[in-house]
């Protein structure tokens, strides 16, 4: 398969997404094979709740919408004209280990794999074992030649080049030495964080509660944490996120919400609470499941230089251009195609791994 052709695979299967949505989903004449996968995938992401408990339909439309609007000829097409593939490459067979805490988050690899010429052999997590399955088989009905590049496994993964294999602290140490003599990316727990100033407007605080609330906070892009200036009211950031209110009335989140303020209660921990979500000063990043930590700051330099070096432990910071680099408030959720998990250019890695 030529990259040309990689690409309109996957550009179709971007398509096929975009007829997917929370309030109609809707079938285009112009989508292949709609008449074998359109109700089937429309039943999936109903079903998804059964199998996760977190993929309610809502999230799960977010994620399908995400990757329809990523998977475009131009933003395909930028993406990959950063790298020169060599047509001569020898193809590799990649494992994936895959993570399961927000609907298709193991995407980006299987794309990134199959793109640049080589075998996917794919583990999916427990909690995510339906969905890409599901597009796998769309991509290879769009272009059968792709049968032989992709294979999912449930026991032990052999007869692999590389690997991609992301999960928590814990696990990684156990990737790292179980792979040891393989050429890998080994992704570790990442959190990310939020500047506040202070100055900041209704509608960019609203838009962080989406940086916060989406996927109830599952996600290695949600805000798990603020830096805010001393003397700081979050009045503002309490009205400006009220609208989000109605996550409480989803049973996990109510549970986890419970639970997690009990028990900063009885550990005496002094809480900001508005019956849905409780702050808590905190140096970490990584705060529960319904609970955002915060910390406050004294000067802009001293804080950039905290945050250089945390970098191993954030995954994106949310700021009004504060520090370089940092994604605008409502924007954690939607990455372009270009932006690496923990800064490790996957493509670069698949391009010169021998």
């Amino acid at each position: 398969m030529t990259l040309e052709t990689k690409k309109s695979v996957f550009v179709e299967l971007g398509k096929f997404l975009s007829q997917f949505s929370e309030d109609a989903s809707a079938r285009k004449s112009d989508v292949l094979y709609n008449d074998i996968f359109f109700d089937d995938f429309e039943n999936l992401i109903h079903l998804s709740q059964s199998h996760n408990g977190w993929y309610t339909p809502e999230q799960v439309y977010f994620s399908v919408k995400s990757w329809a609007d990523a998977l475009t000829t131009e933003n395909i097409d930028k993406w990959l004209s950063a790298y020169s593939f060599d047509s001569t490459q020898n193809e590799k067979t990649v494992a994936l280990i895959l993570a399961g805490n927000i609907p298709l988050v193991g995407f980006h690899d299987f794309l990134s794999v199959l793109i640049t010429g080589n075998k996917a052999l794919i583990k999916t997590s427990s909690n995510d074992q339906h969905l890409l399955p599901f597009l796998a088989k769309y991509l290879i009905a769009v272009d059968e030649n792709l049968k032989d590049k992709i294979t999912f496994v449930e026991g032990k993964l052999e007869n692999f080049d590389a690997v991609i294999a992301t999960g928590s602290n814990n696990t990684s140490r156990y990737f790292e030495y179980y792979f040891k003599d393989k050429p890998s990316i080994i992704r570790k727990n990442r959190n990310s964080a939020a500047i506040l100033t202070g100055k900041e407007t209704h509608e960019e605080l609203e838009a962080l509660g989406e940086d916060i609330f989406r996927y109830f906070g599952l996600g290695c892009r949600n805000v798990s944490k603020l830096y805010v200036p001393k003397d700081y009211s979050f009045e503002a950031f309490f009205q400006a996120i009220f609208k989000y209110q109605d996550v409480i009335h989803y049973e996990k989140y109510a549970n986890n919400y419970d639970y997690n303020k009990a028990v900063f209660l009885m550990s005496n921990f002094k809480l900001r609470d508005n019956g849905f979500l409780t702050l808590k000063e905190d140096s970490s990043y990584a705060s529960p499941i319904s609970s955002v930590f915060y910390e406050y700051y004294e000067n802009s330099e001293e804080l950039e230089k905290r945050l250089q070096n945390d970098s191993e432990q954030i995954q994106c910071i949310v700021s009004n251009n504060f520090t370089p680099n940092s994604v605008f408030f409502g924007e954690t959720q939607k990455p372009q195609l270009w932006d690496y998990a923990d800064n490790v250019d996957t493509i670069t890695f698949l391009l010169t791994t021998k």
